[in-house]
């Protein structure tokens, strides 16, 4: 390029700065839509399109909900899956002597 940075004014480096952040930004573009056209052809060679292997991948388990492993007899609605902090009825039921296995489910 030989370009010398060193004798370009402020003005200039702001401009050439401002030019470079966009031709990053237009090359990513065009590198991921090459790359998505790469895809879409090794899924069409097996057969398949894009959006039927993705649609196939595992989700993460975000989002669900672990089932109760443990319910308060004296309240049924109250339950507790046995994760994180124990539920008062717990601790008051283990203070009056029930076994954690008598709160099973």
């Amino acid at each position: 390029m030989g370009m010398n940075l060193e004798k370009m004014s402020r003005k200039d480096l702001l401009e050439l700065r401002g030019s470079v952040e966009n031709a990053l930004v237009n090359a990513e573009k065009r590198e991921r839509q090459e790359a998505l056209m790469a895809a879409e052809k090794a899924a069409a060679a097996f057969g398949f399109s894009l959006s039927e292997l993705s649609s196939d991948a595992p989700r993460g388990a975000k989002g669900t909900k672990a089932k109760p492993k443990y319910r308060n007899p004296a309240a049924p609605e109250q339950t507790w899956t046995g994760r994180g902090r124990k539920p008062q009825w717990i601790h008051d039921a283990l203070k009056a002597g029930a076994d954690i296995s008598d709160l099973e489910i």
